[in-house]
């Protein structure tokens, strides 16, 4: 106002009140159009932090129904990934203490989830193989239990009904064996070299639809001992997933492939085959390079692909289901490296081997499982494989009606016995 004043007393003495007049005008209209800006000024201001908060409010939203659930949905499939700055609504606020603490938010929500997660697969796991050891030892127990009867009781009729009980337990202990996999433990004792016909064979005695398939060649191979159980646990999930999704008419057919780094088992059906998919996820699968979480198994679960995939990194053979069989089902080939084979046993006593074999033999008679020499003794003949440890199956299941080949055989055994008997006290 004193500076008006001073403007009016200079305008005012030569010009007169009506210059003064128009002075005051100017000024005033100036310091109006000042004030109109200041106040769009702060109305821009105004509108910008109202923005601020609608964007911290939308990116606050967004972090509770977009950000939190897609990270908890990457951890469970496995996919930790980087949520660091990434993901927001408003990339602007990237940089600010809003964006800092949302990402904050996500760091410690994914290491919460992390160890939830394991502490559960841990209890899981735990849980899992309790249960694998107490069924495997009612499974021996029962075994015994049925060996010990057919000893006691080698009727026709008892042979008929343990002889399927055993075999049912069998594959019971298979089962047990393969979930006891996926959760780390070994699956079974070490074994002595094994000829590779008898392993597959193994195999083949695990399964419930034995009768169909059909094994050709006779490779010389043995397998390592410490291979052995991996490879007749893998053969026998191969087998029945052949046999499982094929016509029961149809053979499941095995045969063998030798190349300069080790020997292929190759296992055909007439099933229907795998889709692409399904061929993708059982490579997978196979592989045995995703670790294996027992809280994250599909529903209904499927242990076969999983556990041979295990079992195929531990020991260091290769599966793979990629082909499609000559019948329109699946060729799943099993593939042994040369570092899992060894050569066969030298004979112990090949001097005598020679001696026992002089004797000119002639055709067996008809029945009869041995070869007879021209004066009819039997020419004894020393196989080719080695005696099989305790705890590996018989090269075959027994036929349906074995018992009854078996009752007649053990009774023959015991009359023979007795008669000997007799005699030793007669004489």
């Amino acid at each position: 106002m004193s500076t008006l004043i001073h403007d009016l007393a200079l305008v005012a003495a030569p010009s007169g009140v009506a210059v003064g007049v128009g002075v005051a005008a100017v000024y005033y209209r100036r310091r109006a159009a000042e004030r109109l800006v200041r106040i769009h000024r702060l109305e821009t201001q105004v509108r910008d932090g109202e923005q601020r908060v609608a964007a911290r409010d939308e990116e606050a939203q967004y972090l509770a129904g977009n950000r939190l659930p897609a990270l908890i949905s990457a951890l469970s499939r496995g996919e930790g990934g980087s949520h660091r700055g990434a993901g927001l609504l408003h990339p602007q606020l990237a940089d600010t203490q809003t964006g800092t603490a949302y990402r904050d938010v996500l760091h410690q929500v994914a290491e919460l989830t992390r160890a939830a997660s394991e502490r559960a697969e841990g209890a899981a796991g735990a849980a899992v193989q309790a249960v694998v050891r107490s069924l495997q030892s009612l499974i021996n127990e029962q075994q015994v239990a049925v060996t010990a009867l057919q000893d006691l009781k080698n009727d026709e009729d008892t042979l008929a009904i343990t002889i399927p009980i055993d075999h049912a337990s069998s594959q019971l202990a298979r089962r047990a064996q393969v979930v006891g996999i996926l959760t780390g433990m070994w699956p079974g004792r070490q074994r002595a070299d094994t000829p590779l016909l008898e392993t597959v064979r193994g195999g083949v005695s695990r399964i419930r639809d034995y009768p169909r398939v059909e094994i050709n060649g006779e490779p010389a191979a043995y397998v390592a001992g410490r291979a052995v159980e991996p490879v007749v646990l893998a053969v026998a999930e191969l087998l029945d997933n052949a046999a499982r999704h094929s016509e029961p008419g149809t053979s499941v057919y095995v045969w063998f492939l030798e190349a300069h780094n080790g020997i292929s088992i190759v296992i055909e059906d007439a099933g229907i085959g795998l889709a692409p998919e399904e061929r993708e996820r059982a490579a997978r699968l196979l592989s045995g390079q995703d670790p294996v979480r027992i809280t994250e198994l599909r529903t209904p679960p499927r242990f076969g692909f999983l556990a041979i995939g295990q079992l195929a990194t531990r020991y260091g053979f290769h599966v793979s289901v990629e082909q499609q069989s000559v019948h329109g089902g699946v060729r799943a080939v099993l593939h042994l490296p040369g570092t899992l084979l060894v050569a066969p046993p030298a004979p112990a006593f090949p001097a005598a081997a020679e001696s026992v074999n002089t004797g000119q033999s002639v055709a067996p008679p008809a029945g009869h499982p041995y070869p007879v020499a021209e004066d009819g003794l039997p020419v004894r003949q020393r196989g080719h494989g080695s005696r099989l440890q305790p705890g590996i199956p018989a090269a075959s299941p027994p036929p349906p009606g074995a018992g009854r080949h078996l009752a007649a055989f053990m009774r023959g055994t015991d009359s023979a016995r007795t008669a000997s008997t007799d005699q030793e006290q007669t004489s």
